[in-house]
């Protein structure tokens, strides 16, 4: 009986182990891929290009802002109000 458990516990620390393994590599790639693309890239990935509304002035993403007769706005409201 004691060498059956002691079987079974060395199959599980196996399977627990090829686990950690398999993580631990998944995460290293991961890093590599990061630490290979250029700076400017690994920014232009996280960040959006900012725009002012002509109206009231804030900075938006520009996937926010409207764009109307080739102004910047916040909202249609403002464009219906104009620039300030």
């Amino acid at each position: 009986m004691r060498f059956f458990l002691f079987i079974i516990l060395i199959i599980i620390l196996m399977l627990a182990i090829r686990m950690f393994a398999g993580r631990v590599q998944t995460l290293f790639k991961n890093m590599q891929s990061n630490a290979s693309q250029p700076p400017a890239t690994r920014q232009s990935q996280a960040s959006e290009a900012m725009v002012q509304c002509a109206h009231c002035h804030i900075h938006l993403p520009r996937s926010e802002a409207c764009l109307i007769h080739g102004k910047t706005w916040c909202s249609e409201e403002h464009a219906r109000l104009g620039q300030k």
